[in-house]
């Protein structure tokens, strides 16, 4: 049936304000196209003549994008000390690590390695390091025992491991100092490692020994510098190096000989000397230069006048 005029006039005047009204609510922009431009004219992606488009899917929350820190202009430096934006993992540190840094040791002592004992009294300190085997330390002792000589006893944590009777044996008659757990290259540490290497050793010490070797240390290979010196003293020790080296180590393959490791001990003679021997054998030849030249080194240096003092005489 059809319709009447004023029927049709009035749905012919609600369609027109319905599209008005649409027109009226398009959005100014299409989403992705920027924001409109200061000038009032169009962004990138939309002419200023195009009708406006109305869109039928919600705008997308916009995020900021995350970049990654731009690689360093700095020179390569070593990898345990080369600066990083990601985030440092704790050093790793012996589980017999003792908790709590031991005492200061005595302001003195601190900023140095000490290669001799700062006396005039005629005494000399013979020390031994143990971080390779143990082939000469039988006889050593033996020595001292029958010499009724001091001596001070630098000890590592692997060969604590590796001998661990022989290491209470002489924890238990002598003086002992720390050689460190490992026996790397000092400078190659960092301060961290370097703190857990000598609190580490000096733990595995007390704890399988029953003995302290603060505040006594001494560098492996007697590799240090002033930035491993003071990395050491804030752990809490002194490092302690010597005056002369009797080189027995090297062994005969190398042109040592028992003669040779007594002439070292004797030329460098004078008060408070310091002298490093060994308790192992070489590992070419397995001579055992440093035990062999024990008894004569101990009765000629008495025969001058001297008298052998543990490294507690540093601490007085």
């Amino acid at each position: 049936m059809a319709r009447r005029p004023a029927q049709v006039m009035a749905a012919l005047l609600v369609g027109a304000a319905s599209l008005a009204g649409c027109a009226g609510n398009s959005p100014s922009r299409e989403p992705g196209s920027g924001p409109p431009s200061s000038s009032g004219t169009a962004g990138p992606s939309q002419s200023a003549s195009s009708a406006p488009v109305r869109s039928t899917t919600p705008p997308r929350p916009t995020t900021t994008p995350v970049t990654s820190p731009a690689p360093s202009s700095h020179p390569t430096t070593h990898p345990r000390t080369q600066p990083t934006t990601q985030p440092i993992s704790p050093p790793t540190t012996h589980p017999n690590t003792h908790p709590n840094t031991p005492p200061a040791p005595p302001v003195a002592l601190l900023g140095r390695e000490w290669d001799r004992i700062p006396t005039t009294r005629r005494v000399v300190a013979l020390t031994f390091d143990a971080g390779a085997n143990a082939a000469g330390l039988a006889a050593i002792v033996s020595t001292l025992d029958q010499q009724d000589a001091a001596a001070t006893f630098f000890l590592t944590s692997s060969w604590i491991d590796e001998y661990p009777d022989q290491a209470r044996a002489t924890c238990a008659r002598f003086r002992v100092g720390d050689h460190s757990r490992t026996h790397p290259h000092f400078t190659e540490l960092s301060d961290s490692e370097i703190r857990a290497e000598v609190l580490g050793a000096a733990a595995d010490i007390r704890r399988s020994c029953g003995a302290d070797p603060w505040p006594l240390f001494r560098f492996p290979f007697g590799d240090r510098d002033t930035r491993t010196i003071a990395a050491v003293n804030r752990a809490g020790y002194v490092p302690v190096g010597w005056t002369v080296d009797t080189l027995g180590w090297q062994g005969t393959s190398s042109g040592r000989s028992t003669a040779s490791v007594i002439d070292r001990v004797l030329a460098g003679l004078e008060p408070g000397e310091i002298v490093l021997m060994h308790v192992g054998s070489n590992p070419k030849d397995h001579t055992t230069l440093d035990a062999d030249a024990l008894p004569t080194i101990i009765s000629r240096v008495r025969a001058q006048g001297y008298a052998f003092v543990s490294l507690d005489a540093l601490l007085r």
